[in-house]
Parts: C-alpha cells; sequence; structure tokens
C-alpha cells in the first residue's frame, strides 16, 4: 500500500470513528466474535455483499450508504450485549439475526422495542446511538458541523446539539446528556 492509499484509508477510519464512534472494521469483529459469525454470514445479515464488508472494514470504502443497513448494525449491536449479559441465548441470537436479516429497516427512533434496556428504559448510549445515525444517513459530519456553524448565532442550543450528537463520538455525547441531567 503506497502513502497515498495508508492516507485515504487512514481518512476514512477517521470518518467512520466520526460516523459510527469507532473504525467499521473494529465494530463488525466485535460482532463477528461476539455473535460466533464468519463475514460471509455478517454480510448476509447486513444485507451487503462480502466486498463491500470487506471494503468497509479494511477503510476502503468509508461510509455504510444505506440507512436500514445501519440500523441492522444497530440491531446486531444490541443482540450482541444481550447475548453477552445472558438474556438471549445462542439460538435465540440466531432466531434474531435472520429477523434482522429480513428487516427492510425504516425509522431507527421508531422501534422503541429495540432500545430498551434491562430495566425497560431506554438506554442512553442506545438513544444517542439512534440520534446520531439519523443525523448522519442525511449528512456527512462536516456538513453537519457547517450547519451547527450557521445556526450557533441564533440558536447556540441546536448548534451544540448537532455538534455533539451529529458529528461526535458516541461516548462524547453520552458524557454531554449526562452532564446536563444532573
Amino acid at each position: 500500500m503506497d502513502a497515498a492509499q495508508q492516507e485515504a484509508t487512514t481518512r476514512a477510519r477517521e470518518l467512520q470513528r466520526n460516523w459510527y464512534g469507532e473504525p467499521l472494521g473494529a465494530l463488525f469483529r466485535k460482532l463477528i466474535d461476539d455473535l460466533g459469525l464468519n463475514q460471509a454470514r455478517l454480510a448476509a445479515v447486513l444485507g451487503l455483499s462480502a466486498p463491500m464488508l470487506s471494503q468497509l472494514m479494511s477503510g476502503q470504502r468509508a461510509k455504510i450508504g444505506n440507512p436500514a443497513v445501519v440500523q441492522r448494525v444497530q440491531l446486531l449491536q444490541e443482540l450482541a450485549a444481550q447475548v453477552a449479559d445472558g438474556s438471549a441465548s445462542a439460538a435465540e441470537a440466531t432466531e434474531r439475526m435472520d429477523e434482522i436479516r429480513k428487516s427492510q429497516g425504516g425509522s431507527v427512533l421508531n422501534n422503541t422495542t429495540q432500545t430498551t434496556g434491562s430495566s425497560g428504559a431506554p438506554t442512553v448510549k442506545r438513544v444517542v446511538r439512534e440520534i446520531q445515525s439519523l443525523l448522519r444517513s442525511v449528512a456527512a459530519a462536516g456538513d453537519i458541523i457547517d450547519a451547527a456553524d450557521t445556526l450557533a448565532p441564533s440558536h447556540p442550543e441546536l448548534a451544540e446539539f448537532l455538534r455533539v450528537y451529529g458529528a461526535g463520538r458516541t461516548s462524547d455525547a453520552v458524557a454531554h446528556y449526562q452532564s446536563h441531567q444532573n
């Protein structure tokens, strides 16, 4: 890989970190490990071709263009957390992955049954990720920052929201939310 390719890959991974909270290679490897999948099965569940998944993982492509695929990624992350905490068995996980594969997507904020923790209340991280996913499905991080800059003089709170939730990291947005709850 030459210097230009390395630079492009580094930039793509940084964009992924901004859009998805971490590079997609790391995110997809966690799903593969946590759910006992291989890359071909993960690609099938997400509704991506195996080459597209590989390009996203390696940083050759930065963005998942289909919001339904982004939603499936989020659903798989939730499922992996349920398997990890014992609230879903391996058999249940397999069944849910088939349901996720067949899902057509839709509004990322519509699916309240998927946004709850064991207490039944939405988890802060899940809500933050849904907000980020919604914003990032309609604009790139740079565009969101530009919109925030435009809004800042007349709507500073909205501008801050866009910067933190639309263009920031998930962990920073969760911390921001929690700091404003006190």
